[in-house]
């Protein structure tokens, strides 16, 4: 039975998929900074034993090598780093303290430590569990939001957040590809979550069951590659 290890399982994308892996029969241990603070993610525990939740905060390494050690001896097969944060809430008041001339250099700092180095923390402390698996895959959420040649967004300490993310996993990639590890970054698409309002169009069931699909087509070809949920390749 194959293992994936989620990040930011609280809600939104992260949560459905733990309710998605969870219902294919996969075991799926369950990330959130405070577990106590997701009544959802606690009743999926709750309803089947597939499930195993643990707390971690990305941000502080003492946790994530700590859980690390913790799940020593159990292959992940696919680590998915979905925790991410655009930056306080609310969501107009925050993306006026990212634009140039009113930047928050604080929330910059946050947003970072979160996006980028957060989730490379992650990858670096689970990769020989990963590499201990049948699948050996690690997948990023990113946004179109970091690419350059797409991107016209204004916000500045998200768009740069991903976009450092990109070439951070890209050259991970290269330094794990003899282990036979994908490591692929993937963007769900513009989601109806917390995080995004107004204008988002894509329901959270419809990008998971999308990028789960794309998961399990990807190969070691792949690893590298900046790719939409639907599969089409995304400029840099």
């Amino acid at each position: 039975m194959p293992t994936v290890l989620i990040t930011g399982t609280s809600q939104g994308l992260g949560l459905e998929f733990v309710r998605q892996y969870a219902a294919e029969g996969w075991q799926v241990i369950a990330c959130c900074r405070d577990p106590t603070y997701s009544p959802s993610l606690q009743a999926l525990a709750t309803s089947g034993s597939r499930i195993r939740i643990e707390p971690l905060d990305i941000t502080v390494g003492t946790q994530v090598h700590h859980l690390a050690r913790r799940l020593a001896g159990t292959p992940i097969d696919v680590l998915i780093n979905n925790a991410g944060i655009m930056g306080a809430l609310p969501f107009a008041e925050n993306l006026e303290r990212q634009h140039f001339g009113s930047v928050d250099y604080e929330l910059w700092n946050e947003v970072f430590r979160t996006n980028t180095l957060g989730t490379v923390r992650v990858t670096e402390a689970f990769i020989d569990l990963v590499a201990a698996s049948a699948q050996k895959k690690v997948i990023s959420l990113s946004s179109t939001t970091g690419s350059i040649g797409e991107s016209r967004r204004q916000a500045l300490a998200y768009t740069t957040s991903k976009a450092a993310l990109n070439k951070a996993m890209t050259l991970i990639a290269e330094q794990v590809r003899q282990q036979g590890i994908t490591v692929t970054l993937v963007c769900p698409g513009y989601v109806k979550t917390r995080m995004n309002v107004g204008g988002a169009t894509i329901e959270a069931p419809k990008s998971v069951a999308a990028i789960r699909a794309l998961i399990d087509r990807l190969t070691l070809a792949d690893s590298g590659r900046f790719l939409r949920y639907n599969g089409e390749t995304i400029a840099w």
